[in-house]
């Protein structure tokens, strides 16, 4: 490469790369997106009745760190003087000096710092006040994260100490689940997570679509969670290419470790292990080869599931969605492989004979890297347990921590944010008291003329078809959804057109087969079924349940059963008809 052509590429890596890059800022953006995916991933592992207010507090973990970040935190992370390595000090240039101020790296630290904040809202889910996570979610972003981040990447005493943290295991991930862990342990568990006799119960979030959608969210941004700092395009897709591996590996090894624990693969822990793997690779993304993403992704992908099922089953620590065990451990496992694993040949510097550069146990490195990591590993994490334990006890002191245990059953949405429901669809339909007392005309459709309806007549009192002789009968039916047609083939020939049918959920006697939700046994393994409810009266009984024996039988447990039951009378409601002729439908 000739010295034109030298500078043509200088002059682009510094445009495009660096702390003032477009990348740099297209990788803040990227930041910034994975916000939706912590929403969707919160939401759907909880409550469908709470799914108003996790959205509401991953909203106001960036809207209030923003403020905060901008007040306080941005001074105490990078401000131009310090103090003795161990904190930034506040001058406030964003109000006084703008047109001199650093816009690029306060945009990229403060979607880092919203990260950071947002991951302890999973962990605390369905049972916190708002106006407490509020609170909670100002001090980190404030105080907790910018001061331990100045230690790694402001200058601090860690960072000249050769500490490495590319982008945010320990900064960020770690220092995110251990405040997760802290809070859920000070919160208590959700009513009715752990029974009397110390039984776990799981309690299944309502949508793992939503679930699934946050993770492929997450890991969209995770490109530029762990890129947006490459130095240049070679570094840049090495970086790539590790965030890649080692999630795949982590989801591969978390589903084929619960396939062969469990009987059978685990959604959502599976999606767990993609997290895990993104987690771990985070801080040394830039300094490893493709076989040590893999075993980073691999360890990382069994150790989830451990620990979600350790922390829930063992230690009786209520985490809804397994922040602690993705984060928390894993960015402690992410870490401390960077002193196993980095190369030497990575972004943060090529080792040399003299020990400048970054090189790892398994590479020859011996123990000086590993050494370093696992001191910054223990200093953070020391400084957020001691930090988060004090702000948590003053909260719950002061204004409480938790909701009352009838908002809790009620649901935050509506105890919290007034919100009846976050799926309009699912609401309610209410009619008020006023439309009780109302005059309310009929509301006639099809062709006949109101003229020429029936006329209604009062029921009188039931007779139950005794005048002619008739039994009316009621027959439930209950079955595999795969047998629905052939049964209304074998009801049409016996001439019974009318029937309801519903999608149900049961199970029998026995339970059915035990299955697991994130290593927990549920209670009891509802199946869907179809139900079928028909009532006849001169067609014989016998004839509908042989009818629809012959229809269902396979010969294998969960054929169905049917029930039969007596009916009193049945009553037309838009002519007042009983028994038999109120079952007819020509007038």
């Amino acid at each position: 490469m000739n010295e034109i052509q030298q500078v043509v590429q200088d002059t682009l890596n510094s445009t495009i790369f660096g702390g003032t890059g477009v990348w740099f800022l297209i990788g803040a953006a990227l930041v910034f997106f994975m916000q939706a995916g912590f929403a969707m991933v919160e939401t759907g592992f909880t409550r469908a009745k709470n799914a108003g207010n996790i959205i509401m507090k991953n909203l106001m973990d960036f809207c209030i760190g923003t403020v905060v970040f901008t007040l306080l935190g941005f001074g105490l992370l990078l401000g131009e003087d310090t103090l003795f390595g161990l904190v930034g000090i506040p001058n406030m240039d964003i109000f006084t000096n703008f047109n001199n101020f650093p816009w690029h790296n306060f945009v990229f630290n403060m979607v880092f710092c919203a990260t950071t904040a947002t991951i302890v809202s999973g962990a605390m889910a369905e049972r916190t006040k708002f106006v407490s996570y509020c609170v909670y979610s100002a001090v980190i972003s404030c105080v907790v994260y910018p001061i331990e981040a100045h230690w790694i990447w402001g200058g601090g005493w860690l960072a000249q100490l050769g500490f490495l943290d590319f982008a945010g295991s320990t900064a960020i991930h770690m220092v995110g689940g251990c405040a997760a862990l802290i809070g859920a342990i000070i919160l208590g568990p959700r009513i009715g997570k752990y029974g009397k006799n110390g039984k776990v119960n799981a309690i299944p979030g309502h949508s793992l679509t939503l679930g699934a959608l946050g993770v492929f969210i997450l890991w969209f941004g995770w490109y530029g969670f762990n890129g947006a700092a490459a130095g240049n395009t070679d570094y840049l897709g090495q970086i790539f290419l590790t965030t890649t591996i080692a999630p795949a590996v982590a989801t591969c090894a978390t589903m084929l470790f619960t396939w062969i624990k469990n009987g059978k693969p685990d959604v959502s822990m599976s999606l767990n292990g993609s997290l895990a793997g993104l987690v771990a690779i985070t801080a040394p993304c830039a300094d490893v080869d493709a076989l040590g993403a893999a075993i980073i992704g691999l360890v990382a992908g069994i150790i989830v599931v451990i620990a979600v099922e350790f922390i829930d089953i063992k230690l009786k620590i209520d985490d809804p969605v397994g922040a602690v065990a993705v984060h928390m451990v894993n960015g402690m496992w992410g870490t401390i492989a960077v002193g196993l694993f980095a190369t030497g040949y990575g972004q943060d510097g090529y080792y040399t004979n003299d020990g400048s550069g970054v090189l790892g146990l398994f590479y020859g490195g011996g123990f000086h890297t590993l050494g370093i990591q696992l001191l910054g590993m223990v200093s953070v994490l020391a400084w957020t347990v001691v930090t988060m334990v004090i702000f948590f006890q003053i909260i719950k002191h002061t204004i409480g921590l938790r909701v009352t245990k009838d908002e809790e059953m009620q649901g935050l949405d509506i105890t919290e944010h007034g919100l009846i429901s976050s799926y309009a669809d699912f609401m309610p339909a209410v009619i008020s008291n006023a439309s009780l007392d109302a005059k309310m005309e009929a509301n006639v459709t099809g062709e006949v003329p109101v003229t020429q309806a029936v006329p209604v007549q009062l029921a009188g009192k039931f007779s139950a078809g005794a005048e002619d002789g008739l039994k009316i009968t009621k027959i439930d039916i209950i079955f595999k959804q795969s047998r629905l047609e052939a049964l209304k083939e074998e009801m049409d020939k016996l001439g019974i057109t009318g029937m309801t049918v519903s999608q149900v959920l049961g199970c029998g006697a026995q339970k059915g087969k035990a299955e697991y939700y994130r290593g927990v046994a549920l209670e009891s393994n509802l199946l869907p079924k179809m139900k079928v409810e028909i009532v006849v009266c001169k067609v014989p009984v016998q004839d509908v349940v042989d009818a629809a024996i012959k229809a269902l039988y396979t010969g294998h447990i969960g054929d169905g059963k049917i029930f039969i039951y007596d009916v009193e009378d049945v009553v037309k409601v838009r002519t007042g008809e009983t028994g038999y002729d109120a079952m007819q439908d020509v007038e």
